[in-house]
């Protein structure tokens, strides 16, 4: 049995988050008619490659996805349905922002068979969302995942982030405090990093963020807190209560095969991965012409591939099999080597996994191994 993924990016937003570097427009009911236009042609297109494939995931993400009607959504898993997929058991996940979500529009995507939402929380503290530029506050948050509570989602995930300007150790606690009095069942956590074309790239000389040693404070307080509360570390970034974790983005750290639709939406399929152009006017231009959205294409040569596989693999804590990389170049095992007696690798036989101070050291880690 083949496993695959799909993912569809959804690009509009109603205003661009200021340190977000996806590619999002402003939200208006004749792209959106235009994109979904586009995105039947492109599934048309691309189903051949999934003759004889079964689906694990499917992800709609953004973009914010739940700025769209669960009419068009539905018509898109029917569609899905219609060429000979069955979704029945498998994770299918919804981005969704607090500002959208109400028990109305979530029990009406639920009765699609979206079963997970992925909600983008970012912080339960006011002053820290009015920093990032977030439309929600603490109360619209709470009342976005209360309301998928209600709407029968047992699988709710949220984003939360840390090193946020002039946030504190107080600050921070209180919103991992609040998560305990809430039905979250996954949460991904990250740091603000300040990217090229963002509105915070150009004035981050303006901000005041923490110093890599307070960031470092604030990652352990919620390494110390989440287990707490019944969270699970299993990836760098995820953490899971009661063995809900990520189908989808499980797919992503063990290489499965994965297909994105939509205007730059990333694929990897058969050791190649490409890349959609990032402008919805021409993405919808070149498959109403016909033509592939295909933006670029880098076909990976195998020991390459290897060495970028092993180096997500690694991502989760249950580590990396060596057996299943025999194509791994001899830098790599000498890096691995290197990692290993510093500490920051552990070996139990031919697996290979991160101790906690190597999760801190991931990214360079990463680097050297590929």
């Amino acid at each position: 049995m083949s496993l695959v993924s799909l993912y569809f990016h959804i690009p509009f937003c109603k205003k661009k988050c200021p340190y977000c570097h996806f590619y999002v427009v402003k939200d208006r009911p004749d792209l959106q008619a235009l994109f979904l236009e586009a995105l039947f042609i492109e599934w048309e297109q691309k189903k051949p490659l999934l003759e004889g494939k079964v689906l694990a995931s499917i992800y709609f993400g953004g973009g914010t996805p739940s700025l769209l009607a669960p009419e068009s959504l539905g018509a898109l898993l029917q569609k899905i349905e219609e060429s000979g997929f069955s979704l029945e058991g498998i994770e299918i996940t919804m981005e969704a922002n607090p500002e959208e979500g109400n028990t109305t529009y979530f029990s009406s995507i639920r009765s699609l068979g979206i079963n997970r939402l992925s909600i983008g929380v970012q912080s339960l503290d006011n002053a820290s969302l009015l920093k990032i530029g977030r439309e929600h506050g603490e109360m619209g948050a709470k009342k976005a995942i209360l309301a998928a509570h209600h709407a029968s989602f047992e699988n709710i995930s949220i984003d939360l982030m840390y090193d946020l300007p002039d946030q504190t150790e107080k600050s921070f606690a209180y919103t991992l405090d609040e998560i305990a009095n809430l039905p979250i069942h996954h949460l991904s956590l990250y740091n603000l990093t300040i990217e090229p074309n963002t509105a915070f790239y150009r004035k981050r000389h303006e901000l005041s963020l923490p110093h890599s040693a307070y960031s470092l404070q604030l990652l352990e307080l919620a390494l110390h807190k989440l287990p707490l509360l019944g969270f699970q570390r299993y990836e760098i970034s995820a953490f899971a209560k009661d063995e809900k974790k990520s189908t989808h983005n499980f797919g992503y750290w063990t290489g499965r095969p994965f297909l994105g639709f939509g205007p730059s939406a990333f694929s990897y399929w058969e050791g190649e991965r490409s890349c959609n152009i990032p402008n919805v006017l021409q993405y919808a231009k070149l498959l109403q012409s016909g033509k592939s959205p295909t933006h670029f294409t880098e076909k990976l040569p195998s020991p390459q591939d290897a060495q970028e596989l092993f180096a997500v693999r690694l991502r989760l804590f249950d580590g990396a099999n060596l057996e299943h990389y025999p194509t791994l170049s001899q830098e790599t095992l000498t890096a691995c080597s290197k990692w290993l007696a510093t500490g920051h690798l552990i070996q139990e036989g031919s697996q290979i996994r991160l101790t906690p101070q190597g999760a801190l050291f991931y990214d360079e880690i990463a680097s050297d191994l590929i």
